[in-house]
């Protein structure tokens, strides 16, 4: 059975006055929403909160949100954000010194609990805490801003993270986001990414359906062919 791919686009890129536009012009070619919230302290940037969150769960009841927090002390928020609505709540091992018992409440409210780290850490620091772990998001950009460059020792991590969830048979899902667009979501896809993140090149494409559409086959074709 060939290995699904997930797509899910970043409203960090959407017309912040026009969600509802944004995804529209998505028809259903999407697989999850990602939405970033950052707090203008473990990144130089503000955006989302819990309303947003609530917000979109009450709009679209059937969407997975894939709620990425990029804030420092995570742990006061989990409780606003899981009340909010948010599928998968995602932390920063930088941001948390009490990591497991993070992941632990995320679990424990009904959720999936992930992960994330910056590019310049090591992956061998997630390794503690993988069996906690439904989703491990590898940055391959530093986080804050959308249309960053692609930063290619994000490749290796997830390579890494597939052979650590093959030997010890866990099942947290690999996720990657920044700078990824046309030129490079085959190749992350090859190197085991299970759930890709696009902001600006699907909300800047003419047609983001289509564009969507048109990566999903051709990340198709690169793994059946690989």
């Amino acid at each position: 059975m060939m290995r699904e791919v997930l797509f899910a686009p970043s409203l960090l890129s959407a017309d912040i006055l026009d969600v509802r536009s944004s995804i529209a012009a998505l028809r259903g070619e999407h697989d999850w929403l990602h939405v970033d919230v950052m707090d203008g302290v473990f990144v130089p940037n503000i955006t989302f909160g819990p309303g947003f969150v609530s917000a979109l769960r009450k709009r679209y009841p059937v969407e997975v949100l894939d709620v990425h927090l990029m804030v420092e002390h995570p742990d006061r928020l989990i409780d606003s954000f899981l009340d909010a609505g948010s599928d998968y709540l995602t932390v920063h091992l930088e941001a948390d010194r009490h990591i497991h018992r993070t992941l632990t409440m995320i679990r424990e409210r009904g959720a999936r609990a992930g992960v994330s780290i910056n590019p310049g850490t090591p992956e061998e620091l997630l390794r503690p805490v993988l069996p906690l772990a439904d989703l491990v998001l590898v940055m391959s950009v530093n986080p804050g801003f959308g249309g960053q460059s692609f930063i290619p020792s994000a490749l290796e991590k997830t390579k890494s993270l597939c052979r650590w969830r093959e030997a010890s048979h866990y099942n947290y899902r690999v996720e990657m986001d920044g700078g990824i667009g046309w030129g490079n979501a085959a190749e992350i896809a090859l190197a085991g990414c299970d759930v890709i993140v696009m902001g600006s090149a699907v909300f800047g494409a003419q047609d983001p359906a289509l564009f969507l559409q048109e990566i999903k086959l051709n990340v198709k074709e690169a793994i059946a062919h690989a």
